[in-house]
């Protein structure tokens, strides 16, 4: 399917690796002209060289401060499609959390990305076509212990995105979160590190609970999530805002 995509402009943060790496590729293999970021030059060198055969250029920034987002919109003034994609903070339960963590947590899985989407959002509307992907997590839906700063800050976004989803719909701009569960990636090498020292089992036994947790008895890939992100971001998907979409191989107990 030929998803009406080339020649359109993306930014995709958090994308040196991971699920924002995935989908800055699909995005640029259907033509789009993409700018990734992430936090060190040398791993950003590293994926523009990988990627050197689409139309993809990038910059060193921290997109949870201003100047970070200022250098990036700089790069890309004008994106038809933004990608919000952010690590999520260290595993911790409410008790082991301090109010700075919660200040961190918010700054960069909630504000960060509504200082996005505040930024693109109009020209999106002027030019009648927008597309924004939250990359956000599955526990906004379940919520647990060991998640509550990431669940915070997401389930805040997500209930943001909702309502500004409303205003912009009429100028073809969509917004929708991808939540993603067990993608085999490096958050989910770091989280099974976390529940090696949290229930005192080996990295292997902790691998194997990440697979069994999962209806689809395996984990997910980043090329199907990224895939699934480019859809989202098509011309054929006008249609769909305010969603938010499950990447959790059928783990979702909800039926609605």
């Amino acid at each position: 399917m030929d998803l009406g995509l080339k020649g359109k402009r993306a930014i995709v943060t958090g994308s040196t690796s991971g699920l924002g790496l995935a989908c800055a590729t699909a995005l640029a293999k259907e033509g789009v002209s993409v700018v990734i970021c992430g936090r060190h030059d040398d791993r950003l060198a590293t994926e523009l060289r990988s990627l050197a055969e689409f139309d993809v250029t990038g910059v060193a920034v921290d997109v949870t401060q201003a100047v970070g987002r200022r250098a990036l919109l700089d790069l890309c003034p004008d994106p038809d499609i933004l990608v919000n994609n952010l690590s999520g903070p260290p595993p911790r339960r409410f008790f082991e959390t301090t109010t700075e963590d919660w200040t961190i947590a918010l700054e960069a899985q909630l504000m960060a990305p509504l200082e996005m989407i505040r930024a693109v959002v109009p020209g999106m509307c002027r030019r009648r076509f927008g597309r924004v992907v939250n990359i956000t997590s599955a526990m906004v839906l379940t919520p647990r212990p060991h998640h509550v700063l990431s669940t915070s800050a997401r389930a805040a976004l997500t209930a943001a995105v909702k309502a500004i989803s409303f205003e912009v719909a009429a100028d073809n701009v969509t917004l929708n979160n991808l939540l993603p569960e067990r993608v085999d990636t490096p958050r989910q090498e770091q989280l099974a590190r976390a529940a090696m020292v949290r229930e005192g089992i080996s990295y292997e036994q902790a691998r194997v609970a990440q697979v069994q947790s999962i209806a689809a008895r395996r984990l997910g890939q980043p090329a199907e999530f990224g895939e699934v992100c480019a859809f989202l971001c098509a011309e054929h998907a006008g249609y769909i805002s305010g969603q938010n979409i499950g990447f959790d191989g059928g783990s979702s107990p909800q039926a609605f």
